[in-house]
């Protein structure tokens, strides 16, 4: 059994208070990012267009779209622009 008593200088030794940075809002272009309502945005950076950038997918709950904001490669993203399945808007079904 553990005692209590070894775990203090752990505790004691671990960083305390906030360990992010304070929050940023982002742009895209020269509007910021943003989910239509209700929101619920799932966002995650993934190199949609394969070259070699990862680029910001946000999920949007209504009619299950998700919307792309490309990275430019300066620190920077593209105007965000739906993900298409042909030439309309993918949707996930069921999601509203």
């Amino acid at each position: 059994m553990v005692t209590l008593t070894l775990f203090v200088p752990l505790i004691l030794a671990a960083p305390q208070g906030p360990q992010f940075e304070a929050p940023v809002r982002m742009k895209a272009g020269d509007a910021f990012v943003a989910c239509e309502a209700p929101g619920f945005a799932c966002p995650t950076w993934h190199d949609v267009d394969g070259d070699g950038k990862k680029d910001l997918a946000v999920g949007q709950f209504k009619d299950g779209k998700i919307k792309v904001y490309k990275n430019t490669g300066d620190g920077k993203l593209a105007t965000g622009e739906w993900l298409l399945a042909g030439k309309k808007p993918a949707e996930i079904p069921g999601v509203w």
